[in-house]
């Protein structure tokens, strides 16, 4: 019997993140809410893929009349809307409870990133790991800055011939010299 792969689970509270993370609270203040959302989606899309991480995002809808959505983004990204009357940390705190036992038997790791201090130590208490916002926004913005630095690398290595530098059409007449026609 084959042993079921660890995986890591990071329950995000989608508005507290935004608020703390300065890039993502100047994108709100300039370019409003859904902007800020759409743009935390994106680069933890990007952050979950390369670590290996299955990320829930949850967003407030409490002054909302609204049943609790799931929005499906990637098979490593799921975003949440709580329904009406529920905030974020009673959401993350259910989550927390009910994965509670499944994390303890599969030896999976739960991280919950917020910088709410009571949510902090409830979260511990149910045996979840704790980040906080400003931690993600930097561990996020760290690792962004590596894959960028990589795909740089590698275009300059792949264009480190002369004739990749000239236009479409004096490199198929380039090709045609080389083969001896015309």
């Amino acid at each position: 019997m084959s042993r079921p792969l660890r995986q890591t689970i990071l329950l995000v509270d989608g508005y507290n993140v935004i608020g703390l993370w300065p890039r993502l609270r100047e994108i709100l203040n300039f370019h409003g809410l859904e902007t800020a959302r759409r743009d935390l989606i994106e680069a933890l899309v990007n952050y979950s893929a390369s670590q290996d991480l299955n990320t829930q995002i949850v967003f407030d809808s409490q002054y909302q009349y609204s049943p609790t959505t799931k929005e499906i983004i990637t098979d490593r990204l799921l975003v949440n809307y709580t329904e009406f009357g529920q905030t974020a940390d009673t959401f993350i705190e259910k989550s927390c409870a009910n994965l509670r036992q499944d994390i303890h038997l599969s030896k999976s790791r739960l991280i919950v990133a917020t910088s709410d201090r009571d949510q902090k130590l409830t979260v511990i208490g149910y045996g979840a790991e704790w980040m906080s916002s400003q931690q993600l926004a930097h561990d996020v913005e760290s690792v962004a800055s590596r894959v960028r630095s990589r795909c740089q690398r590698s275009k300059r290595a792949s264009r480190r011939f002369l004739a990749s530098y000239l236009d479409p059409e004096s490199q198929k007449r380039l090709a045609e010299l080389r083969m001896g026609k015309k």
